[in-house]
C-alpha cells in the first residue's frame, strides 16, 4: 500500500467545486435542448472545454447517451454489469467503427460523468466541493512502465483503475533505445537479447520507427509485469497463463486493447510516412552532392 494520494478533478477542474443544478434529473431528460445547455454551463463553470466528440463521422449524441447510461443506473453500475455494448447498440454506427463500447465509456467519464453526479444522483455541491480541496484516496502501483504506473485507487466504495503518466517534461526516454515514449502504454525493450535476429535489429537503421503492437501484445506486457511481480519463480507459465487469460476475456475489455494496437498502427503508419520522407530529403541531397 502507498501513501495517500491526492487525485485531482474528483470535485472539479483546477480546485473549483462543482456547481449547484440548474434543473432536474427529470426534465433533462425530457428536454434536449435544456440538456445541452445545462451541460455546456456545467463545463464553463467548472473552466473546462466542452466539445461534441465525432464517432464514424457522426456528431454523438450526448443526450441519448446521458439517457441511457443513467436509465441503467449510472456510469458505475454500467461499467460494473459491463453493459457499454449494449448502449452501444442504441447508436446508429457505421459496422466500420471499431471499438464503439470503449469510446463511448471514454467520452461519458469525460464529459458527462461529472454532470451525472449533480444532476442524477443529485449530490450537494457542499459535499463535492469538500472546502476547496481535492479528495484523498489510498492507492497501489500494479504495474510500471517507461512513462508511468498502472495503478489502482480507492474512492469511497469505488475502485478505479487507470494509467499514471510521468508529467510534462519528465525525460521519459528509455534509455537503451534513447526514444520518446510515443507508444500508448510504451514497454521497454529486452537489453542483451542475443541471436541472429537481435543482431540484424542492431545493424539496421536505428531511426527507423519501432513497429506497430498488437492488441494482444498491450495485454501480454501489462499481466506479464503484474505476474512477474506476484510469481517471481514461475516466469515460464507467463505465456501460458496469459494466453488463457487472453482467450477468456471478455470481449468489452479485450476492445480496449485493440484499441490499444489500433492506435500504435496509426502511430507507426504516420511515423513510418514520415521516415520515408525524410529518406527521400537524403537521398536527394546526396544525389546531388554527387552531381
Amino acid at each position: 500500500m502507498w501513501p495517500e494520494k491526492v487525485i485531482p478533478g474528483v470535485n472539479g477542474v483546477n480546485g473549483r467545486g462543482y456547481p449547484v443544478p440548474l434543473a432536474s434529473h427529470e426534465d433533462v431528460v425530457k428536454d434536449r435542448t435544456l440538456f445541452i445547455n445545462t451541460l455546456r454551463s456545467f463545463h464553463f463553470s467548472l473552466g473546462s472545454k466542452f466539445l461534441v466528440p465525432v464517432i464514424g463521422g457522426k456528431e454523438l449524441n450526448l443526450h441519448v447517451l446521458y439517457v441511457e447510461v443513467t436509465r441503467r443506473g449510472g456510469y458505475d453500475k454500467v461499467v460494473n454489469e459491463k453493459k457499454w455494448r449494449e448502449i452501444s447498440s442504441v447508436f446508429d454506427f457505421s459496422p466500420t467503427t471499431t471499438s464503439a463500447s470503449y469510446a463511448l465509456r471514454k467520452h461519458y467519464f469525460t464529459l458527462l460523468h461529472p454532470y451525472e453526479l449533480v444532476y442524477f444522483f443529485r449530490l450537494q455541491p457542499s459535499l463535492l466541493n469538500h472546502s476547496g480541496h481535492s479528495f484523498q484516496a489510498i492507492g497501489t502501483i500494479d504495474a510500471k512502465f517507461d512513462c508511468g504506473y498502472l495503478v489502482s485507487v480507492r474512492l469511497g466504495n469505488e475502485t478505479l483503475n487507470g494509467v499514471l503518466y510521468h508529467p510534462a517534461g519528465y525525460p521519459a526516454v528509455s534509455a537503451s533505445t534513447h526514444q520518446p515514449c510515443n507508444a500508448i502504454i510504451p514497454y521497454t525493450p529486452q537489453l542483451h537479447k542475443q541471436g541472429r535476429r537481435a543482431r540484424r535489429r542492431r545493424a539496421g537503421d536505428p531511426g527507423r520507427p519501432k513497429p506497430n503492437r498488437s492488441g494482444y501484445n498491450f495485454f501480454f506486457a501489462e499481466k506479464h509485469s503484474t505476474l512477474k511481480s506476484l510469481y517471481p519463480n514461475r516466469e515460464r507459465e507467463f505465456t501460458k497463463m496469459i494466453g488463457e487469460s487472453w482467450n477468456n476475456l471478455p470481449p468489452q475489455e479485450r476492445e480496449v486493447y485493440q484499441s490499444y494496437g489500433l492506435k500504435d498502427k496509426e502511430r507507426y503508419q504516420k511515423e513510418m510516412k514520415e521516415y520515408k520522407e525524410r529518406l527521400k530529403v537524403l537521398n536527394s541531397s546526396m544525389i546531388m552532392r554527387r552531381e
